[in-house]
């Protein structure tokens, strides 16, 4: 029996008034996957990363996760259903401590309307899983900081622990890297490739050096539309990925 898709994509379309973003776009990550979307500015990446997590509303087409339709749901059903993403411009609770904010997660995750000895025992174990949690992103001793205070790279390693809170089965990450110094986007590979397998990652990213190095799959978007799925080698070698990022400073290599 072949294992279901985690997440599928089919003939997704989202337009912003006469403008179509994104266009007819059918996509399937497996379960385990580290699947990378890529392409020059434009081709719509951030669009689509908007419709797989929620944020914004498809105008046409579906998406599922393990087998289910979520095109209508919330982003808070999306990761009630195990859905958790990263973005671009940071989440965080900046004047909170870097503790608290993963431990509000936490308990989002574990549910709220607990009592009694439950909400104790469970504020327990999310303050363990926290700390937990801070640990394995390289924030050890950054507990007591307040968000605000952290720099771009740490706050970039806070927002993985915080989506790693709520226990995902697909963990999404919108151009993680950007505005990083080479040793924090460094930092932050060695954090992605160390995630067990029961995480599938599906990463939108400009730093094809972290995509080649993260990817077991790549697929390339141009001009709003799907253009090409299939190994780091195949794309690399494609003709026509060359070609859609011509005259960019991005071209694969």
């Amino acid at each position: 029996m072949t294992e279901r898709d985690l997440l599928e994509l089919r003939q997704v379309t989202r337009k912003f008034g006469s403008f179509t973003a994104v266009e007819d776009v059918s996509l399937t990550v497996r379960p385990g996957a580290r699947h990378a979307v890529i392409g020059p500015n434009g081709a719509g990446k951030s669009t689509l990363f908007g419709l797989i997590s929620g944020t914004l509303s498809a105008t046409a087409g579906s998406v599922l996760v393990d087998g289910r339709d979520v095109t209508r749901l919330s982003v808070d059903r999306r990761v009630g259903l195990g859905v958790a993403a990263t973005f671009q411009h940071s989440s965080l609770f900046l004047r909170e401590t870097v503790l608290e904010n993963v431990l509000l997660a936490a308990l989002r995750r574990a549910g709220t309307g607990l009592g009694g000895r439950r909400k104790v025992s469970a504020r327990a174990g999310a303050i363990e899983q926290a700390r937990s949690l801070l640990e394995r992103v390289g924030l050890p001793t950054r507990h007591e900081v307040v968000a605000a205070e952290l720099s771009h790279g740490e706050r970039r390693q806070l927002e993985v622990a915080v989506a790693l809170a709520t226990e995902p089965r697909l963990l999404l990450l919108d151009e993680p890297a950007a505005g990083m110094s080479p040793a924090e986007t460094a930092r932050l590979t060695e954090l992605v490739a160390a995630l067990p397998r029961e995480v599938t990652v599906l990463l939108v990213e400009h730093d094809l050096d972290m995509v080649f190095e993260l990817a077991d799959t790549v697929t390339v978007m141009h001009l709003g539309r799907h253009l090409k799925t299939g190994s780091p080698d195949d794309v690399r070698a494609s003709a026509a990925v060359q070609s859609a990022y011509l005259g960019s400073a991005e071209v694969p290599s």
